[in-house]
């Protein structure tokens, strides 16, 4: 079977999102599972995916947990690392490349606004603003973010959020 591009999985997360909330709950990730082929029970999956619903960019994760493992087991942990600093590494590299659409190692600013458009977390007329963005944490000043650059840039807002 071949991996589900990016714009495959936003459609199947839209149609598994029944009442349109922007969350795909465990409920729908079962009927979904039982679908494909994978048997789990409710316990095993809430405990892997950490929640009892999962948004645009955590479904992503989810897919991605899933084939990583090359379909493995829902009975293991969701991350089995042995230092929190190795869980936030792998979390950024995941969301990363969720932005990072043609896989260059790079954000663009048109990359950005695409992403954050198709997630429903921007309009259209973002261009300007994706840009400044970008260059606010672009420290190499290339027009880019890389992923260094990416991480700075994440950290640095959730140590100035409350």
């Amino acid at each position: 079977m071949s991996p589900l591009s990016k714009i495959q999985l936003h459609q199947i997360f839209n149609k598994l999102d029944k009442n349109g909330d922007g969350l795909v709950c465990t409920d729908e990730l079962m009927w979904l599972l039982e679908r494909i082929g994978v048997r789990t029970n409710r316990v095993e999956l809430e405990r892997f995916v950490g929640e009892e619903a999962l948004n645009a960019v955590d479904f992503l994760f989810f897919y991605e947990a899933l084939t990583i493992g090359g379909g493995g087991s829902l009975v293991r942990e969701k991350y089995d690392l042995e230092t929190r600093d190795e869980v936030l590494e792998m979390d950024l590299r995941r969301a990363f490349r969720v932005f990072d659409l043609n896989g260059d190692g790079y954000i663009s600013g048109d990359e950005l606004r695409v992403a954050l458009s198709g997630l429903g977390l921007w309009d259209e007329d973002c261009g300007a603003d994706c840009e400044a963005m970008i260059a606010a944490y672009d420290s190499n000043s290339d027009g880019f973010l890389d992923f260094h650059e990416f991480k700075d840039m994440m950290l640095f807002d959730s140590l100035a959020s409350p």
